[in-house]
């Protein structure tokens, strides 16, 4: 009988843990946000979901900048990644909630303010995404908005310096002995990302869902599922932040492997692959993907409209 792939890819333990609280920052720096500025937070009593909430970083910043009065849930298939209840802000509470599961809790249905989720491209199938966006949609009181944000998958490239650094050519054009005899300056040196692309490939070949398309017809996903005034924010990272984010995410392909069928085989290319990774990415090469923030508000009544807005580095 064949084996059902992973649930979650991730360990939740305190080296994925780690990683998730650094992405966070990360992505709070690129956006300059936690909740959309469209979203009013005025409203003393109002509450607030946060789906998938992992190790509960995103409520607990939140904490700090709205009153005591405010309730914040964190709501996850497994609350393994969280900190004690007694270490979190007062106002937040945990539960567990499954995405997937058709059948909303009915004591959350219609229960919140804003709902927020995000890093769920590797979790959902693009068949998936109408069911759970209902049941998101489900969790919102008239008037309550939904925001999601999520790498695109799609987008990826490599970026590269065009050459290595200058300062290493410390002999006026002396040229150093390259690969198979080449005589090179460090300004010719071409920045080599063939192990990159391989990890690439390998990463998504493990898992349709390592490969999701849905991330940028998110808009046009908020508008059927009856949401208004939607607007998206899509934003390239700076090459300072976007090789904080690779490198910051380099531990997850070791992560996925240990979850897959062939899974042996896959450690042993990883093995021999992740050092040529880490060369090329330290002679300044890097994956980089398109971010997006999509907001869109519940209400009885208006006209449905997209916004894009956005910022390249």
């Amino acid at each position: 009988m064949a084996s059902s792939p992973p649930a979650y890819f991730f360990d939740r333990d305190y080296r994925d843990n780690s990683r998730i609280n650094l992405q966070h920052y990360y992505w709070e720096q690129l956006f300059g946000y936690l909740t959309h500025p469209s979203i009013s937070l005025n409203n003393a009593r109002m509450r607030i979901a946060d789906v998938g909430t992992g190790t509960a970083i995103w409520l607990s910043e939140l904490a700090s900048s709205l009153p005591e009065t405010v309730q914040l849930d964190g709501l996850d298939v497994s609350l393994q990644a969280a900190p004690p209840p007694q270490w979190l802000p007062a106002n937040v509470t945990l539960r567990r909630f499954d995405i997937k599961n058709p059948a909303v809790p009915p004591e959350l249905i219609g229960a919140y303010d804003v709902v927020h989720i995000r890093n769920f491209a590797f979790v959902l199938r693009d068949d998936e995404i109408p069911g759970s966006l209902a049941r998101l949609v489900a969790l919102l009181r008239p008037g309550g908005y939904l925001q999601w944000g999520e790498a695109d998958v799609a987008s990826f490239r490599i970026e590269k310096v065009t050459a290595a650094p200058a300062a290493r050519d410390t002999t006026n054009g002396k040229r150093d002995e390259g690969p198979n005899g080449t005589n090179l300056t460090a300004q010719d040196r071409e920045i080599q990302t063939d192990a990159l692309a391989r990890l690439f490939r390998l990463s998504q070949s493990q898992d349709p869902r390592l490969s999701p398309t849905w991330v940028p017809r998110l808009p046009g996903l908020f508008l059927a599922a009856g949401l208004e005034n939607v607007q998206a924010d899509v934003r390239d990272a700076p090459p300072h932040l976007a090789f904080s984010m690779h490198e910051g995410n380099l531990s997850v392909h070791e992560m996925i492997a240990r979850q897959t069928k062939k899974k042996e085989a896959v450690l042993e290319e990883l093995s021999e692959l992740m050092p040529l990774v880490a060369s090329e990415t330290h002679q300044g090469a890097c994956w980089a993907f398109t971010r997006r923030t999509v907001v869109g508000r519940k209400s009885a009544a208006g006209r449905r409209r997209v916004v894009v807005s956005g910022a390249s580095g």
